[in-house]
């Protein structure tokens, strides 16, 4: 018998060494200004942000919807910036997020005439907290250094920080076709997948030495490389990451709709992030006709709180259901106290500090439900199928009550509520 594969005693197991691999160091970049900065990189917590999809010259629509989108947790908003109405509407989109009480720093996404933009509205420039420019279209031929170097002087000048976001649908042609013409000539060729990773990192790596040559600082630039497949975009940013120190902007471009651009989005960030790298990052994810757009600030959140990295809202457990659980009490009760919590969180963040460490376990019968309950902070074991109709609540870690009755979910929701009251409502008193 191989005792490694059968272990015999506690000292022939391996050591614990579950976890993220360390963070890999980068430099720190500040977005914003004042009590509403935000740090990425530098070792700051790994920052969410989100983008709006509306008009951006729609003041009132697009001051709604980032206020919205960082209501829910988004750190960062970017907004498109691609004509002149536009870039009019950004300092008044400033002015109106003011009167809503929302500092979010805003970043403006500049494609093909940002230099212009950023000429001829310099209000806009100064509203922006940050640019987000594309090696691939900033400029064709003679005019793209020309235009390259008026959008970072214009952040120089401005103190403003800059993405330089490399996309894989948007590539600087003539670095790619430069870097095939070599591979063809070589003796032993790579692939093409290959080639076009490596002008990727390419593109943003030497966009960002230019950068530095015009004057914008190291502490100015944060770095992306985006790509729709999820093996190429894990190797880019593994190859950008081993050749630099500059913040990472993480993220799966055209991800798609629902649970397509939900489960490729937390694989690929999922590894690179569990490898240490990235600084920030977005889900995007393509929104059904109407649908909310702050779910991929949502699904941002999810992915680095299951990891472990950031705690944004309290987890609630609750198990898949089986034959033993044929009601549906347990799932609505699961939907309603985890839908209670998130509606509330907004408000729960400057009422009860430290409320999003909260473990709430809602289970379905008794074989692992009185179990899972006692490991939660607060947790109930409905009863399932032909069970006793009774329901024990165990808050932190020890039997409190047993419910019984019609009235169960109403009640346990108000245990919960209770429950944060008085743990996490002291914590706020002993603060003041």
């Amino acid at each position: 018998m191989n005792i490694a594969q059968n272990p015999t005693s506690l000292t022939d197991v391996e050591p614990d060494e579950a976890g993220p691999l360390p963070r890999r160091r980068s430099v720190g970049v500040r977005v914003g200004a004042g009590k509403a900065a935000v740090l990425v990189g530098g070792g700051a917590p790994i920052v969410v942000q989100s983008m709006t999809n509306t008009d951006t010259a729609d003041i009132e629509g697009t001051a709604a919807q980032v206020a919205a989108l960082a209501s829910a947790g988004s750190e960062l908003v970017r907004i498109t910036v691609d004509r002149e109405e536009a870039a009019a509407a950004v300092p008044y989109i400033r002015d109106r997020l003011a009167q809503l009480g929302c500092e979010v720093p805003l970043v403006g996404d500049f494609h093909y005439i940002g230099h212009k933009l950023l000429a001829d509205h310099p209000a806009c420039a100064q509203a922006l907290d940050k640019y987000r420019i594309n090696p691939g279209n900033v400029g064709f031929k003679d005019k793209k250094d020309r235009q390259f170097s008026a959008i970072v002087e214009m952040a120089i000048k401005y103190g403003k920080a800059v993405r330089i976001g490399a996309n894989w649908g948007s590539l600087d042609q003539e670095l790619l076709t430069t870097l095939m013409d070599e591979n063809a000539r070589s003796p032993a060729p790579l692939t093409t997948g290959a080639v076009t990773r490596e002008a990727m990192a390419r593109s943003a790596l030497l966009s960002a030495a230019r950068a530095e040559d015009i004057g914008l600082g190291r502490d100015r630039i944060i770095l992306s490389a985006k790509v729709s497949n999820v093996q190429h975009l894990i190797a880019v940013y593994r190859t950008v990451a081993r050749r630099s120190d500059y913040a990472l902007h993480l993220g799966l471009t055209e991800a798609g709709m629902g649970s397509k651009g939900i489960v490729a989005s937390s694989a690929a960030l999922g590894i690179l992030l569990q490898e240490g790298i990235g600084d920030t990052i977005r889900v995007s994810l393509t929104p059904e006709p109407g649908g909310d757009r702050t779910l991929e600030v949502q699904v941002a959140q999810e992915i680095l709180q299951t990891i472990g990295f950031r705690t944004f809202v309290p987890l609630v457990a609750a198990c898949p259901g089986c034959g033993r659980t044929t009601s549906t009490v347990f799932q609505e009760l699961a939907r309603d106290i985890q839908g209670y919590i998130r509606d509330e969180m907004p408000l729960w963040r400057a009422r009860y500090p430290g409320v999003e460490t909260l473990n709430v376990a809602v289970m379905g019968c008794i074989v692992n439900g009185p179990g899972e309950s006692k490991h939660a902070d607060i947790g109930i074991s409905l009863p399932g199928t032909g069970e006793t109709p009774s329901a024990p609540v165990f808050i932190d870690g020890e039997k409190a009550m047993t419910l019984r009755g019609e009235g169960i979910a109403a009640e346990f929701k108000t245990i919960v509520e209770d429950y944060i009251e008085r743990r996490f409502g002291g914590e706020k008193s002993a603060a003041e």
